[in-house]
Formats: structure tokens, sequence, C-alpha cells
């Protein structure tokens, strides 16, 4: 009876692994994940087809004979630290809480935050075509410019340079990195619980370093002269406003709580999770022991643990002895 009840008691503390409900998880969001596949294949579309080739007129080229230069941040770099990096942080934070819906949810949310916000920016780039400040070295390499009868530009370059040429506006760099660092900032503030009514300015700090990664990649743009200032202006404002952070935000909201709720710190699952094995465990004991294992699990969820700077409840050795973390102080929230 004593195993069975210890059983039941770690049931309720949360202990789900990928093990134990991956498959679960993973079939419960099927049709999330080929919805997700479906934006990949509209990404693709997106790059491949041939964006608006808007009229570009000599008296146009002042403002668009910037030197042809490299990315200081290239383009494979960009799903690096805006996909790869965050899914890093996410799989750390499994192996401390072995909570698979916290992993499956911000892995989800994040992928979904930055393909939506993927496939906004290049409708927008192929639809407005704006030339690059250096579309004149792109379409005359070189430096022998040639007008039609109309005015407008005949290009001699590389054609898949001059069709990268047409794709300013907005910066593509600047949404991606909004997105997935933004994602990964109020995933980080959740788990910080950065708005826990104690004024550790340390926690902020954190949380707006992925956001000052995805401004200086923003500014490289302009550096680069592959986006003239309105171009990353925009794409900041439509990131932070539009495109990026509010996906982002969308997106994480549709996993976790806001992350200045008392259970920010976890994902929804979770603790629906923990009810309906507080329920069950209810059920499979008599009054008086489901009473008291109720109560125990109650209390542990109630208490707070202030060990560490991430401010975590996490899992480390005996899963018996593993704290929920639940803070109500302040009434819930300031």
């Amino acid at each position: 009876m004593l195993s069975e009840c210890m059983k039941l008691y770690k049931k309720e503390l949360g202990m789900h692994t990928a093990a134990s409900h991956g498959v679960t998880v993973a079939r419960t969001h099927m049709h999330d994940w080929l919805i997700l596949a479906l934006l990949v294949v509209i990404e693709v579309i997106l790059n491949v087809i041939h964006p608006f080739y808007r009229f570009v007129g000599k008296d146009m080229m002042a403002d668009l004979k910037y030197p042809l230069k490299s990315n200081t941040v290239p383009v494979w770099a960009v799903p690096m630290y805006a996909i790869i990096i965050p899914m890093v942080i996410f799989i750390i934070v499994y192996f401390r809480r072995r909570d698979i819906y916290d992993l499956h949810h911000s892995m989800l949310g994040l992928l979904f935050s930055v393909l939506v916000t993927a496939v906004i920016t290049d409708s927008i780039k192929n639809a407005v075509g704006r030339p690059r400040p250096d579309f004149f070295w792109r379409c005359f390499p070189d430096g022998m410019d040639v007008y039609d009868q109309l005015g407008n530009v005949v290009c001699h370059g590389d054609k898949n340079v001059i069709k990268e040429g047409h794709k300013s506006f907005p910066s593509g760099h600047t949404a991606w990195s909004f997105a997935g660092l933004g994602f990964l900032s109020l995933y980080l503030s959740g788990k910080l619980k950065a708005f826990d009514c104690r004024g550790h300015i340390a926690k902020l700090c954190i949380i707006f370093l992925p956001l000052l990664v995805a401004s200086l990649v923003g500014i490289s743009r302009v550096d680069d002269y592959w986006h003239h200032w309105q171009d990353v202006f925009a794409g900041g404002v439509l990131g932070i406003f539009f495109r990026g952070l509010t996906v982002s935000a969308f997106c994480y909201l549709q996993f976790f709580p806001p992350p200045y709720h008392p259970q920010g710190w976890g994902p929804y699952a979770y603790f629906r999770a923990l009810e309906e094995a507080r329920e069950g465990t209810a059920g499979a004991t008599n009054p008086g022991n489901a009473e008291g294992t109720a109560e125990n699990v109650l209390g542990n969820e109630e208490a707070v643990e202030d060990k560490g700077v991430m401010g975590l409840q996490l899992a480390t050795g005996d899963p018996s002895s593993r704290i929920i973390e639940d803070d109500e102080e302040c009434g819930g929230r300031c």
C-alpha cells in the first residue's frame, strides 16, 4: 500500500517524461505539426518565386550605389541563434525539470513563431520589391548602367543576385531575430519569474539580452548596405508590434500563461495533467489517504524555493522530493 501511494504521489508531482508521455503529446498535437510542415512549404515557395520588379530609373540610383558587401550575420546563422540556441535552452530545462509538456510546447511555439513571421515577412518582400541599397552593383556589376526607352534599368548581372536585390523591405534578418529571440525572452521571463514582485533587476537583464542581440542584428543589416535604414526600422517596428514579438507572444500564450501569472513558469498542459492525476489518485485511494496525499501535493505546489538565480523548482535525485513552485505572494500579480 505504501509503495502504491508513493507511485501515485510521484505521478501527482508531475513526472511527465518523453518516455512516459512523449507519444501522447505528439499525437495530441499532430495537426499542429502538419500545419507547421505546410508553413515550411509556403516559405520555400515564397523564396523560389520572383518578387515584384519595381521600376528603377536613373535618377533613383543615387541611393542605390552603396558597395556590394557580404553579410556580417550570414543567412545560415539566423536559424542557429533564432531557433537552435533557444531549443538548446529548452532541452537543458527539460533535463532538469523532466517535463515533456514544457519541452514540446516551447519547441512547437518557437517554430510557429519563426515560421509565421517568415511567411508574413517574405510575402511583404515579394509584394513590395524594393531595391536594396547596393542594387546598382547587383544590376550592373561592370559599372556600365543601361536603361530602356522608358528609363527603367536593363540589368545584365546575375539573375539570382538581381532577384535578391529586389527584397529590401522589410528586413528578414530583423524579423526572424525578434520572432525567435522574442519567444526566448518570454520563455525566460516565465522561468525566471521576472514579475514576482521581488524586484530582482538582474532577471530583467537576462530577459533583455536576447532582444539586444536581435536589435544588433538589425543594425548590422544597415552597416552591410543590404537594407535601407527604413527597412530595418520598419522590420524592427513591425517585428516588435506586429510580426516578431506579437507573433511570438501569441504563440507563447497558446501554451504558457503570461510571465506575470503565478503559474507563468509552466505550460497549461502541465497543470492540467497535475489536476487529472490528483483526481485519479483521489479515486484510487480511500478518502482518508486521498485527502492526506492531496494536502501534501497542494502544500508542495504552494511552496516557494528561492535557491538559484533561475528561480525554478527542478527535479534532482529522488523524484518524491520534488517541489512544485507556485508563487502566490502579492496576491497573484503585483
